[in-house]
């Protein structure tokens, strides 16, 4: 039988139940669907758990069948998301087993899935191993969870793009999972040099939006004057110097994500405009009466206070709480100093790809484990680059080369 590509595929006119197949392996979800669809079943096909949950969202299935083994989510974290969202939703793993809470057994129904699993699975003699890193993982979360009763219930891993293994980044790490194939505004908050556009990064690659545009604007880098007409576009003529028509960073992200950052630096006047567009999915560009109506995913980013600001009445309350339907903290360095080794070794080999690869020396590490970390991450990376120039033919990166900024300088005085 022809197997169609993956996505949605086509429906049979008879057909009264609908499935999601939840798997990184593409022979095996079109044997399933092919087993499925003569079964009289609607399939959807998904390869990860954000187009899963996707699916999910848009279709309302009657039932999910996942894989051991997804490769954006970790897969009992997922399973258990989706049986407490979609009570009435049976959630099978590929070894027939139910997730624990899922839907009551449907004789029928579960009957023809588990049918499709087996003859699926037995189409080939073909065993596939555990990659190792999957492994070590499944192997890690087996060894927690029997020698640590009183630890959360979902353990979660990093993610690439995400250097450290601490708590507090494998919290953010779940998080990002959790929100990344929903359609809810994000708003990330840290101090100037967490990373915050990394985490934004890291939703937008693992929601459904992945393969549209990710758009990037800094409020704090452009003028105020011209900060509306690169948001929405503008008009010819709408302003000085508009000799022609362009479009906007928010219509430039038409089926994507929409990053801004330095949200705190707004003005007051455009947050209005930002708040209507929000509620209403529509803009209109600078100098012009027409509507164009967008879908675009809102990620914002800021290192200030925004409730503070809007108790001081420099932000919109209303804005603010449009923006953090989901918030997400990104840790300050000197809070996870346990991941400085890692972030250390992931600098250094970057920049080896322009200067030879060089090592730090125990009394240099300890200079950066005493360092408060006003600047973080950033503060970090250019530590280090200093270091590696200052180190010049050495090998090595020593303590003389590891010149820190003091912790408080006094402003100049006026005389």
């Amino acid at each position: 039988m022809t197997s169609a590509p993956p996505g949605r595929i086509d429906t049979v006119k008879m057909a009264t139940r609908s499935v999601v197949l939840a798997s990184a392996d593409i022979g095996l979800r079109h044997r399933l669907k092919a087993e499925l669809v003569q079964l009289r079943w609607t399939v959807f096909e998904a390869g990860g758990g954000a187009e899963a949950m996707a699916l999910a969202q848009a279709e309302l299935p009657e039932a999910m069948l996942v894989d051991g083994w997804l490769p954006d989510l970790e897969v009992g974290e997922f399973s258990r998301q989706m049986v407490d969202e979609y009570a009435g939703m049976d959630v099978l793993r590929m070894d027939g087993s139910a997730v624990r809470g899922a839907a009551a057994p449907k004789s029928a129904r579960r009957h023809e899935l588990l049918h499709a699993i087996r003859e699926a699975q037995e189409f080939t003699d073909e065993v596939k191993p555990v990659p190792p890193p999957v492994l070590t993982i499944l192997r890690s979360i087996a060894v927690a969870r029997t020698t640590a009763r009183s630890i959360p219930k979902i353990i979660s891993t990093a993610l690439p793009e995400m250097v450290g293994e601490s708590p507090a980044m494998l919290e953010l790490a779940r998080m990002i999972r959790l929100v990344a194939p929903r359609s809810a505004t994000v708003l990330i908050e840290g101090e100037t040099g967490t990373g915050k556009e990394v985490v934004a990064k890291a939703v937008h690659r693992l929601s459904a939006r992945a393969s549209k545009p990710f758009v990037v604007l800094n409020c704090a880098a452009i003028p105020e004057a011209l900060l509306e007409a690169e948001l929405f576009g503008h008009a010819r003529g709408a302003f000085t110097g508009a000799v022609q028509s362009r479009t906007g960073r928010i219509e430039t992200a038409d089926g994507g994500t929409l990053f801004l950052d330095e949200i705190g630096e707004m003005p007051l006047a455009l947050q209005a405009k930002m708040l209507r567009f929000l509620e209403c999915g529509e803009l209109q560009r600078v100098g012009d009466n027409d509507v164009v109506r967008v879908d675009v995913r809102v990620i914002a980013a800021t290192h200030q206070h925004l409730e503070q600001r809007a108790e001081e009445k420099t932000f919109r309350l209303d804005l603010y709480h449009r923006l953090a339907v989901f918030p997400l903290q990104v840790p300050a360095l000197r809070e996870r100093l346990d991941d400085l080794p890692l972030l250390v070794e992931f600098f250094l080999d970057r920049m080896s790809r322009q200067m030879p690869r060089k090592s730090i020396t125990p009394a240099a590490m300890e200079l950066l484990r005493a360092h408060s970390w006003p600047g973080n991450v950033r503060e970090l990376m250019h530590v280090l680059e200093r270091g590696a120039i200052l180190a010049d033919d050495a090998p090595e990166i020593g303590a003389d080369e590891i010149r820190l900024r003091s912790r408080a300088r006094e402003p100049a005085t006026q005389g």
